[in-house]
């Protein structure tokens, strides 16, 4: 089979998301941060791509725990508000994201902001040893594939370290036990190819030649995100995401033309029993919409009991669609070539 090592590479870094959160929870929670730093009125996360992701996920599921705003920023330019009261994360896999460094290098330290790094080496780590600037610069031993989109685990465990020990959400390490739990278990059930009973393979294959429309709510959106972005870089399959109650207020409305979208488009709802009875009431009035307007779906909900379990189940669950969808088109899950050729293209 072609690609065979890659699709092995990829499969084993989604059994190793358990480790990569320990590793990080662990590693972040050792490091000495000033006192000042707790006393921040504003979080900026600054990230592109995959380094972002992981801080997406965390916005979305400690939305209604944190006293203080949290912007994740994907643009070479802070928003003005950034002061000495600001806590500004800065975030690079590589160490060598254009965007992320130029946050750095111009505008956060410039405003006098609380810096935090994340990176596993490049020029930003570097910079932050050389700036003493305290940061989690890390090996990355449990992300054989090397791709930051599936070093999740990492990005999201050292962001929810971080703001535990700042004392900006309350997160003990027995919940981040949980999540490792609950990891494993749906890690377990999705990896057999040949059970029959597997809905992450059997997802993958009600998608093959479709344009998945993956619709989540409130502290699942962060985590359905991540997922679009693996179907876009891993399986170079063009997908959207959109939440409740948003897309009731217009997408209804888009799903007539083109005339097409009855043999292109299959919606994924992913639902939650712990969501408000307002947004749960909506979803399936949302699907009775599609079904008349002659357009296929299916329906994911996570089993675990609390937000941070089915926020880290369903990673693993919609990893799992993707890497069997990757599987089924016979392409390369790790290679970005259109990404590279972009990049090379602007160094000119």
């Amino acid at each position: 089979m072609a690609f065979e090592k890659e699709y092995e590479q990829v499969k084993a870094t989604i059994q190793k998301y358990p480790q990569q959160l320990k590793q990080s929870w662990e590693d972040v929670r050792s490091i000495d941060v000033p006192n000042s730093y707790k006393n921040v009125k504003n979080i900026v996360f600054c990230g592109m791509g995959g380094s972002a992701l992981g801080a997406r996920i965390i916005d979305s599921l400690c939305f209604g725990q944190l006293s203080i705003p949290l912007e994740v920023f994907n643009e070479y330019h802070l928003p003005r508000y950034v002061n000495d009261d600001t806590l500004v994360v800065i975030s690079s896999y590589s160490g060598t994201t254009e965007e992320t460094l130029s946050d750095l290098h111009d505008k956060a330290l410039a405003k006098g902001a609380k810096v935090f790094g994340i990176t596993t080496g490049g020029a930003l780590a570097t910079e932050l040893e050389e700036k003493k600037i305290p940061s989690y610069i890390f090996e990355p031993t449990n992300n054989p594939s090397g791709q930051p989109r599936m070093g999740i685990g990492y990005s999201a465990g050292a962001f929810l370290a971080l703001l535990s020990m700042l004392g900006l959400i309350d997160l003990k390490e027995d919940d981040i036990y949980s999540a490792i739990s609950a990891m494993q278990e749906a890690s377990k059930h999705y990896a057999s190819e040949t059970d029959v009973e597997n809905t992450a393979y059997n997802l993958s294959q009600k998608l093959l030649n479709k344009m998945p429309i993956l619709v989540s709510s409130e502290h699942v959106v962060g985590t359905v995100h991540t997922i679009k972005n693996q179907f876009n870089e891993s399986a170079k399959t063009f997908a959207c995401s959109f939440d409740l109650p948003e897309l009731n207020h217009h997408l209804l409305e888009g799903l007539g033309h083109p005339e097409n979208n009855k043999e292109n488009l299959h919606f994924v709802f992913f639902n939650s029993h712990l969501y408000t009875d307002q947004i749960q009431k909506r979803y399936p009035i949302t699907q009775e919409v599609l079904t008349k307007n002659g357009i296929e779906f299916s329906t994911f909900a996570p089993t675990s009991t609390n937000k941070l379990t089915q926020v880290f189940e369903t990673l693993v669950f919609g990893s799992f669609v993707v890497y069997y969808l990757t599987k089924s088109y016979g392409i390369d899950p790790l290679a970005i070539p259109w990404v590279d050729y972009f990049k090379e293209q602007l160094k000119k």
